[in-house]
């Protein structure tokens, strides 16, 4: 759909499609993941590839690490993860012309890149796996070996409907540094936004973020992020306050306060002095493209290579080409599980490591003072952590089970 098209609602050929869509997902109980959308609203990407919306800025991802003061360093932690926002929900959505579903990711499956080294900042390193497909989950790691800063995590989605789309996204994110003359690690926890669909009966539709989120950490600051949408008293999207305040203090008595809209604007100001710090616009912000190995060089369990025939034939439009592509994939994925089920063993995760939900009290307890009273296991394939050990060294092939798995000779 062109930018045209999404613009002005749907464009006609497509309408009697979509107005079937709608009513099939209006009478569909379970998980909307499940159902097939209309070609026209299909996209190439697939999830595993979202992990890299984290750090497109890496100069505000390894800026916490630079910063001696723990209160500006949490400050810099939540400016950080605010300038996120924007390409984690609607950069899809501005370069398309409105939101695609995305291709659901394989077992196995790895997206592998990084962000150049640029002055002071360093190389930063990605790695995104789906560590689980029923239920489906993603866990990602992002480092930044200079500056010791690690973001780690992985999460899934629940879709249901009424009156729109609602998503809950299950999982949470773990970003880590040592700060300045430390040699105590430092943990901020996140938790991720609810999100539901805009403008879905006019066939544009548009990603907006509801509820609460909270950053935690274990130096005792918290920040809490409210997101409100388009209010009756501001008319925009997109629109949300945060408040960081020191745990001891409690939330009425924040140090810093932030409002706007996160795919614009937002205004950081100093809650004691009423001051304003910093007006941020992240719309003009400037992304750092991510460097990927050439295709042909790419594992055949990455994302682009093992896609590439699916995503060719959906810029194409040719949906048949598109089926017998996806097929190919999901027959051979369906018939490996057989055979592991057969042998009594499960798929070995490359780069991740299942851990139990109390592994570690420390964590535990940030997650129950940001409200994770249960991280919900069950629904993500486990709790997954990074494993350095198995990623060092690592390289091509990065599974022992070859192309049988995708149902290619290569």
């Amino acid at each position: 759909m062109s930018s045209k098209d999404a613009g002005s609602g749907l464009a006609p050929q497509n309408k009697t499609s979509w107005s079937s869509f709608l009513k099939s997902i209006a009478s569909f109980n379970g998980d909307l993941s499940s159902l097939t959308a209309p070609p026209f609203i299909l996209s190439g990407t697939s999830l595993t590839e979202y992990s890299a919306y984290w750090a497109e800025h890496p100069e505000l991802f390894v800026a916490p690490a630079k910063e001696s003061d723990p209160e500006k360093r949490a400050l810099a932690v939540l400016k950080w993860f605010l300038s996120t926002l924007r390409q984690q929900y609607c950069s899809r959505s501005e370069k398309l012309g409105s939101e695609k579903k995305p291709l659901n990711p394989f077992l196995g499956e790895l997206f592998l890149g990084k962000w150049d080294k640029n002055g002071d900042i360093g190389e930063t390193s990605l790695i995104s796996e789906q560590v689980s497909h029923h239920p489906p989950a993603t866990a990602y790691a992002i480092r930044n070996e200079k500056h010791g800063v690690q973001l780690q995590g992985y999460n899934a989605q629940k879709a249901s409907f009424s009156s729109t789309i609602y998503i809950k996204q299950i999982g949470h994110a773990l970003y880590t540094i040592t700060p300045p003359g430390s040699d105590k690690e430092e943990k901020y926890l996140i938790t991720l936004p609810p999100l539901h669909v805009e403008s879905l009966i006019y066939g544009n539709p548009f990603m907006e973020l509801e509820k609460s989120t909270y950053i935690v950490s274990n130096t005792g600051y918290i920040a809490k992020i409210n997101y409100s949408g388009k209010g009756w008293l501001s008319g925009k999207k997109n629109t949300f306050n945060a408040s960081l305040y020191k745990e001891s203090d409690g939330e009425k008595k924040p140090s810093y306060t932030v409002e706007g809209q996160w795919s614009d604007t937002f205004t950081i100001k100093d809650a004691r002095s009423k001051k304003e710090v910093e007006t941020i616009s992240v719309k003009d912000l400037t992304t750092t493209p991510l460097t990927l190995a050439p295709l042909d060089q790419q594992d055949i369990y990455e994302s682009r290579r093992a896609w590439r025939d699916v995503s060719t034939n959906i810029d194409s439009g040719n949906m048949d080409a598109v089926s017998t592509a996806k097929g190919k994939i999901e027959n051979a994925q369906r018939e490996l599980r057989k055979v592991e089920k057969a042998e009594g063993r499960e798929w070995e995760r490359r780069f991740f490591n299942r851990v139990e939900e109390t592994y570690d009290k420390e964590f535990t307890d940030l997650a129950k003072k940001a409200g994770l009273t249960s991280l919900e296991s069950d629904k993500t394939g486990g709790v997954w952590r990074f494993s350095a050990e198995k990623a060092a060294g690592a390289k091509p092939p990065y599974h022992k089970t070859g192309g049988e798995g995708l149902g290619v000779s290569a």
